[in-house]
């Protein structure tokens, strides 16, 4: 729609199946990395990823044209085909159903990549000098 402006911050969280500890470090990298491909091609804008070997944390800034439970659905089930299909585990991969997805306000966002990222040194004026 022209002339439409939206300012929209979702944090998601989501888990392995069984909330097994098999997201690896040797492919993790390579999981984030296509994982934001999935985000860009719903033309959305990944702020930050980052996990544990159990579960995914996302912010992304969201466009209302998708909802939110069609993004987190195209996310987790290409996400677990292309884990599968790299057979990284000797085993299917499956992420568990549901997830976590938490609005914030511009003002927090700073905050939450903070807590994501484990820096707490990082200032505002830092960040948005990066662009986020």
């Amino acid at each position: 729609m022209a002339n439409t402006y939206t300012q929209i911050h979702i944090h998601f969280v989501f888990a392995v199946k069984f909330r097994e500890s098999i997201i690896s470090s040797s492919w993790k990298d390579e999981l984030y990395k296509y994982i934001t491909g999935i985000v860009q091609n719903n033309n959305h804008k990944l702020i930050i990823i980052n996990g544990m070997p159990d579960h995914v944390h996302l912010l992304i800034g969201i466009r209302p044209n998708q909802t939110i439970s069609d993004l987190i659905k195209d996310i987790k089930s290409n996400s677990s085909k292309w884990i599968n299909e790299k057979k990284f585990l000797k085993h299917k991969f499956e992420w568990q159903e549901g997830y976590g997805a938490f609005s914030y306000s511009k003002s927090q966002i700073c905050d939450v990549i903070n807590i994501l990222t484990n820096k707490k040194n990082t200032t505002r004026r830092e960040l948005l000098k990066k662009n986020i």
